[in-house]
Formats: structure tokens, sequence, C-alpha cells
């Protein structure tokens, strides 16, 4: 390096060769503009624009370094008034100049002389200059704070600083290295690693901001990991003063989420609330309801579980965590190793029926419906498997005491696994099931294209044509029902729904779909979803009705459909429970229940988790069914009641059986009496 080079250096500072270029922050979920990261540039005369790269090493060699900062923070200040005061301003910060005590007297006055408020300033500090000189570096940053300057720091994960040093330095910001970012889409590493980043952020309650975003599948995939704020091409690259205004005007910036994109569902459970928070509720849900939850890795190992399954296992929580299915339910595991094995390839198995030991009343069995769920990341890749199992003994016992026999009692319950299909744009089948072939006996090649019609009942062929018409006309789900030959000649009644997938344009570009035995059981449960909203899954796979109202104004947070379905009534999102404890309810005694005395209100106001209780209850439609309700308060960490949780069950059909059968025990018993006239009897 010569002297002519940090002579020509000094001139060019001087002459305010270096100007500043403004590249936008952009709020990931609104789209909106936030502020600017502002980078030097050097508008060389014989060379062309040139960037810091070149030029930041010589200055921080030859001490001119602090000279341009000054020089390019006086050009910022001025710009800044012709920027909205709420935009923020971010400038990178060198080793060199951390290591100045002068460098916060300087910033301050020279804010001070353009009538720029610090409040608006965040100096951003790269990792890697944390590794030295840390206590002059302490001095100086809590000096900017004081001043009302933000920090941040800088391409995060690239360096070799401790999260000591993160933990001590008062920072506002945190930043992913572009680094990550760029790779995200094709590297599981680097998308852990900016999960990790955004996690660690949230958690000390920083702002995480993504730098190198250049298309919109790094911003929704960002936005689905609960990243704020994002910069990069796909928002502007930098540009000069001059063409601020016209930024400015346009206002035009990418969304997140895309109407198109891949993660139309980046906010789980449909809760506006920060991601900690969401996770906090989510946890709160996840022990409070009366189904029992968990998630297994690929390994088939547990990584979380709720209390619910813990009781039914009859094993501690801490107690599963680590260990494999096949250790916590040894005797269990071989009934599950398909559905588990099946789910891990991508296929979901949704209410199969187990048997398993009672473990208050070892001479009796419990039943169990249970529904295992590939769960998928960013990308769609299965990293393990979601599992609900719902306690359905009560129910089992009713359904035995009223069939007519074990084999009938079998039919009208089964549940058969769903069979998964695809289809073109147009509509043909390009792909569906081995089971398909077990069912009809068709093989795949002959089902593919329109082959699957001829198992159509020619009844039900006009009404499904015109139905599958419409769903590709228009890009509406399809949801119909139909009768198919079996292999042996029998006739089925069978459930198709499908859904489109879109590309980034908005055209459909695939239709998926699957098809579910409803001839014995008509309960179709709604298909669960993917991503980090498992739990939402798990709500619409379950088959009882479930409701969640929050505490203590009990406004419903979220429902399945099975619970709209039994109630005869919409669960809008911002009703609230007394609209449906309104409706005239009795008990088995025939005594009418007071709104402060439905399970519900009971476990948000008292905190008291209930039974089954049986209930007349008045529907929508002024008729009138018996339902059964089991309730349970939902607790934060602070074991204060955040809402409660209801599980709904149709008994109308197996309570009024019972009650003919019991009357025609009581007309049979009267006719027999030798005591009796005929005249009494």
């Amino acid at each position: 390096m010569s002297s002519d080079d940090a002579s020509t250096l000094r001139k060019a500072i001087e002459n305010s060769q270096i100007v500043p270029f403004f590249q936008p922050l952009v709020e990931l979920r609104t789209g909106r503009l936030r502020g600017f990261e502002v980078l030097a540039r050097w508008q060389h005369p014989l060379r062309g624009l040139v960037l810091p790269d070149d030029f930041i090493p010589l200055a921080e060699a030859t001490g001119l370094n602090g000279l341009l900062t000054s020089n390019l923070l006086r050009s910022v200040f001025a710009e800044a008034k012709g920027i909205p005061e709420h935009l923020t301003l971010s400038v990178n910060v060198s080793l060199t100049q951390l290591t100045d005590r002068t460098l916060p007297k300087n910033i301050c006055l020279t804010a001070r002389a353009a009538g720029f408020s610090l409040n608006r300033l965040i100096l951003e500090i790269t990792e890697s200059a944390l590794v030295d000189n840390t206590e002059y570096i302490y001095f100086i940053a809590n000096e900017l704070k004081e001043q009302g300057c933000r920090l941040a720091l800088d391409d995060f994960g690239t360096g070799y600083s401790s999260l000591r040093h993160l933990q001590a330095l008062p920072f506002d910001e945190l930043k992913i290295d572009a680094s990550f970012v760029r790779s995200m889409t094709h590297t599981k590493e680097s998308r852990k690693i900016a999960a990790a980043i955004i996690g660690l952020g949230n958690s000390l309650d920083l702002v995480t901001v993504a730098e190198g975003i250049e298309d919109q599948t790094h911003a929704d995939m960002l936005l689905w990991l609960g990243c704020e704020l994002g910069q990069g091409w796909l928002y502007g690259k930098p540009i000069p003063s001059e063409e601020l205004p016209e930024l400015l005007a346009a206002k035009i910036f990418p969304l997140s989420v895309d109407p198109a994109s891949k993660y139309p569902d980046a906010s789980p459970l449909r809760l506006e609330a920060l991601p900690t928070q969401r996770l906090a509720q989510l946890h709160a849900i996840y022990d409070g309801v009366p189904v029992g939850l968990c998630f297994l890795d690929r390994n088939l190992r547990y990584v979380s579980v709720n209390k619910r399954l813990a009781v039914i296992n009859n094993t501690p929580v801490a107690l599963h965590l680590g260990r494999s299915v096949a250790e916590v339910s040894p005797h269990l595991f071989p009934q599950f190793e398909p559905y588990l094995r099946s789910a891990l390839c991508g296929d979901a198995t949704i209410g199969i029926e187990v048997s398993g030991p009672n473990h208050k009343q070892p001479d009796q069995l419990m039943t169990f419906l249970i529904s295992f769920q590939p769960a998928r990341d960013e990308v769609d890749e299965v990293i393990g498997v979601s599992v609900s199992v719902v306690d359905i003994t009560p129910r089992k016992q009713a359904e035995e005491a009223l069939a007519e026999s074990e084999d009938h009692y079998r039919q009208t319950v089964e549940l058969n696994p769903q069979i998964p299909w695809t289809a073109a744009p147009d509509g043909m089948i390009l792909d569906v099931s081995r089971r398909a072939e077990i069912l009809t006996g068709l093989t795949r090649e002959q089902t593919l294209g329109q082959g699957w019609l001829q198992v159509l009942h020619p009844e039900d062929v006009p009404q499904v044509v015109v139905v599958w018409e419409h769903a590709l006309r228009t890009g509406d789900s399809l949801d119909t029902q139909y009768r198919i030959r079996r292999h042996d000649g029998v006739w089925r009644w069978m459930r198709a729904r499908a859904s489109p997938r879109r590309g980034a344009d908005g055209e459909i570009i695939r239709w998926y779909g699957t098809l579910e035995d409803i001839d014995d059981h008509k309960k179709a449960l709604e298909a669960l979803r993917s991503s980090e909203a498992r739990l939402q899954a798990v709500f619409a796979a379950v088959p009882v009705g479930i409701v969640i109202a929050d505490a203590p104004n009990g406004r419903i947070i979220m429902s399945n459909p099975r619970a709209e379905n039994i109630l005869g009534r919409p669960m809008a999102p911002q009703s609230t429970i007394q609209e449906y404890t309104q409706a005239k309810g009795y008990r088995t005694d025939g005594s009418l229940i007071q709104a402060h005395e439905y399970p519900l209100v009971r476990a948000i106001l008292q905190g008291e988790t209930t039974n089954a209780e049986e209930l007349l209850y008045q529907r929508g439609d002024g008729s009138h069914a018996w339902i059964n309700l089991s309730a349970a308060p939902i607790r934060a960490a602070d074991d204060q009641i955040v809402g409660g949780v209801v599980a709904i069950q149709d008994i109308d059909k197996e309570k009024r059986e019972m009650q003919r059968l019991r009357g025609l025990i009581s007309a049979n018993e009267i006719s027999k009496s030798p005591n009796l006239t005929d005249h009494e009897k």
C-alpha cells in the first residue's frame, strides 16, 4: 500500500466523493418500509463506482476511517431531512471506531448540527469486531445507547463472538448473515442455523433482520421462522440519495406471505402475536387440551408430549423425552409401527382404533382413536410424526351396549385409512396410492387419467363430473361423496377431497387429494395441515368437537368443524361462549342447566376439570340432541388460567336408542305382571 493510495483516498473523502447509498429495510409480514441501511460508495472519477470492499480496508489501515465515517454521517444526516421521521437509518461501525472513546461525542455533535434525532440511528457492529478490546467496546456501546442510538449485531453466525458478548452489550437487533439466507432453500444446515439465530433473537427480545433476501421463497421461509425485517435485492438494491424520492413515493414492496406462496399459513392458529407469544399460547393449549398429543422425530423418539398423553401412557412426561415409542409402549408398538413408518414416508393415517390396558382397572381395556400425521419443515421435508390420541372408551362402551352383535359393531365404527392421489391442472389423475388397487381391483395404470370413473356407480357419475369440473374451473377445493364398486362387487360410499397447489404466478400446478371410506363411518376428519402448525392439524383430525375459549371474557379462539356440526351453530371467531350457553340445555334428570353451570364456563371461571357430562342441548335449528361435554382449563406457565377447552361428543343416537329400549323393557314387564288386571295393564 503506497502513500499515493492513502493520499488519493484522503482527497476523495475531503472532496465528498465517498457518498451514501440507501438499501431498503422492509417488514416481512406487511411489506412496509421500516428504514434503510446506509452503504458507502466511492464515486471515482476514473474507475466509476467503487464498492466498500475496495477502499474500507485502506481507510482502516491508514487511519482515515474516522474521517470517512464523520463525512459520511454528515451526508446521511443531511439527506435524512427528505426521509420520513418514522424510518430508521443503519450505519456500519468498524472495529477501529469502537476503540475510539470520542466516537459517541462526535456522532452526537454531528447529529445535533444537522437536526437529526439519534433515536432514528442504528449502529451496526460486526460480530468479528467483538473479539478484542471488549472493555472499550462495552463503554462506548453503553454511551451510544444513552444518547438514544440503537445497536445491531451484524453478520451474526460468521464471526467468533461468544453469547457472553450478546448478553453483555445492549443490542437491539440481530442480523442474519446473507450467506445463510441465500443457501436456505437448498441447504438444510443453513435453514437450521437461520432458525436458531431467529429463535435466539426472539428469546432475547431482539429484532431479527435477514440480509441477502433475493426472492419471495426466502422471504416466506424467514417469516415462517419468525424473522421480522429483511433486506436484499427482492426489495431493492442500494440506491443514491437522488433516487430516494421516487422510491419513497412508490411504496411498493413484495408482501409476505404471497398468496401463491408455499407457506400460506405462516401464522399458526391465526393468533395475532409475536413468535414467542404464539409459542406460549400453543404450549398452553397443547397441555390443556383433553386429547393426548405428541411429536416424534425421525427415529420415533419423543420430542414433546402433553400431560394428557402422559396420563394415558401412565408414564411421566420427563420419562418420555428422548425415549422411543418401542421403549415407552413395547406391547403397543407393533400395532403403531406400520402407521408411523407410513407417516415418515409422508402418508397420513387418520382414526386408527387401538385397545390398551386400563391402568386404573387392570381387568378392563381402554379404547383409543389414534391419528398419525407427517410433520414437515420449511421446504416440505418430513422431519417427524405428529400423533393424536383420543380416549373413546365411554363411547365404545355405549355403542357395544346398543349393537346387535360384535361383528355389526365393527362394521359401523371401523375407520379405513385414506387413499392419497394427485391430479394435473386439467383433472387427469397422475398418481394414486397402491391401496386403491386393493380396494377397487383396478391396477394403478387402469386408474390413471380418467380410468377411475369406471368404478363409480352409474347414478353418481354425472354429479361427480359436474363438481370436479367446477373445482377445476374455479380453483375451489373439492369435497364430494359417491359410491364405488369394490373388487368383490360390493358398492361402498366414499368421500373425495382435494385442494389445488399454485405456483408463483398463481396458476394451479397440481391437485392433491384423498379418498376416504365413509360407508361405515360418516364422520369425516378434516385434513391435517403441514409445518411449524402441527397442533392445528391435530385439532382438525380428532373425531370429537373441540372449542377453545379465552379467559376471562370467554371469546372463542378456535374450534373444529365437528363442534359446529354437533352444536348446529357456526363458531364465529369473535363470538363468545355466552352465545352458546344461552341455548336451553337439560340434565339427565330433566332440570334446566344455567349458563354458569356449563363445563367450559366452570373450567374458565373456576379452573375446574370436568369428566364427561351428558346434556340435552338445543341446537341452532331449534332441535334438541344429547351430547357429552368434557372441559378443562388452560393454564399459562405461572398457573394462571388463560382459557378453557371443551370436548363435545354426539351421543344423541345412542342415548335415544337406550331410552327406547328401556321403554320397551318397562312395557314388557308391565304386560307380564300377574297382579294387574287387564284394565290396569
